[in-house]
């Protein structure tokens, strides 16, 4: 049994970083927005698509290898990006892209990242992609993506799904938010979680001070616990298929929108010059009465499956839901809280286990369908 042997699934990952994170930002990483209608109603989505078995196929050599923007590599997943990595775990974001390399499929860095993106590309050796969040200072926004450029990220990610901030009141009970704000319940919730305090809190207040959003200027960057100093980097509210245009124009790696959620969007996108899509409902974490993407992926993929790269993402968390968004013509499927409980538990061992875990549940379903490729993965 390896260290992390017991863990068996990514439901046991999601207990274990539950006894270990502090309550407030457990909560803040694992829950959704106003009732979480959308969280039980993406479950239900995976669970309601049954898949069709064949039977008597020699499938020794079956592979869950894919090819993703002309990339091939062992499995069609991707690490999502996720605000707090570096919150959960000592450094992260680059125990999760040395996962992410170490299981030959990329990271998606986060605008609001706490390790650099240099920092990152130079101690994991991952492929990177990189997460956009568009500022109110478009120069500044246009600059970022250029550090990107310049670190080697291979794709940009245009998070479109997050005009406005969320309704999570379960943040506002804990005390949990950003900035982080000191209040009674949140000391007791560090004094009960010794070993989050002291291995993630304290570490980095000692090697560099209070955590803050690496990407953002020199100039702007406070602690986590203060307010910006300036608006030039608040997130735009007035983004535009006009921002989209531009992006197209700076950035020449692949262009990739993540939260799109109809027929219309996906073509326009398309329109515009985008490389890809993520069809996908923030994991359940903004809107509640927003469509879970199996709902709509179907309709997406008839309309512009052949012309566009289509990826999924929202509530994965076995290998057989992999299938699933494959089996309704996905390319590819991002992860976001599975591989963040895996970090959370035990850093980028901890990230590599859920990766397994999923990669051989994957190989599991293929086997039991006589799927020797993704593409042998029908609905039933």
């Amino acid at each position: 049994m390896t260290a992390f042997g017991h863990i068996l699934n990514v439901e046991d990952a999601r207990r274990a970083a539950r006894r270990r994170l502090p309550f407030g930002l457990f909560e803040y990483i694992d829950r959704g927005t106003e009732d979480e209608v959308a969280i039980a109603g993406n479950r239900a989505g995976l669970d309601a698509i049954k898949l069709a078995p064949s039977v008597l196929i020699d499938i020794t050599q079956r592979s869950p290898e894919a090819e993703i923007f002309g990339i091939v590599q062992p499995s069609p997943l991707i690490i999502a990006p996720t605000a707090v990595a570096g919150l959960v775990w000592h450094d992260g974001e680059i125990a999760l892209a040395t996962a992410a390399a170490q299981a030959g499929i990329p990271f998606c860095v986060s605008t609001q990242s706490i390790t650099p993106i240099e920092r990152i590309a130079d101690e994991s050796g991952a492929r990177l992609w990189f997460q956009l969040y568009v500022w109110k200072s478009r120069e500044r926004t246009l600059a970022l993506i250029d550090r990107a450029a310049k670190a080697g990220a291979e794709a940009l990610v245009l998070t479109v799904d997050t005009a406005v901030g969320p309704v999570r009141e379960y943040n506002i009970r804990n005390g949990f938010g950003i900035p982080l704000k000191p209040s009674l319940r949140a000391g007791i919730d560090l004094v009960l979680h010794p070993r989050w305090t002291l291995d993630v809190m304290l570490r980095a207040i000692l090697a560099s001070g209070v955590p803050t959003y690496a990407h953002y200027p020199d100039e702007f960057r406070t602690k986590l616990g203060r307010t910006a100093l300036s608006t030039e980097v608040d997130l735009a509210p007035d983004v535009t298929w006009d921002d989209v245009r531009l992006l197209r124009r700076r950035w020449k790696g692949k262009l990739i929108l993540k939260g799109i959620l109809t027929v219309e969007d996906a073509r326009t996108a398309l329109d515009h010059g985008v490389d890809g899509i993520v069809v996908s409902n923030h994991g359940a974490r903004n809107l509640d009465c927003a469509p879970g993407p199996t709902d709509v992926l179907p309709a997406i993929v008839a309309a512009v499956g052949d012309k566009i790269e289509i990826l999924a993402d929202s509530g994965v968390r076995r290998g057989a839901d992999i299938a699933r968004f494959i089996a309704l013509g996905a390319k590819g499927v991002m992860i976001g809280r599975a591989t963040l409980y895996g970090v959370a538990i035990g850093g980028a061992p901890g990230a590599s286990r859920v990766l397994d875990l999923l990669h051989q549940q994957l190989s599991a379903t293929m086997g039991m369908l006589g799927a020797r490729r993704l593409s042998d993965i029908r609905l039933a």
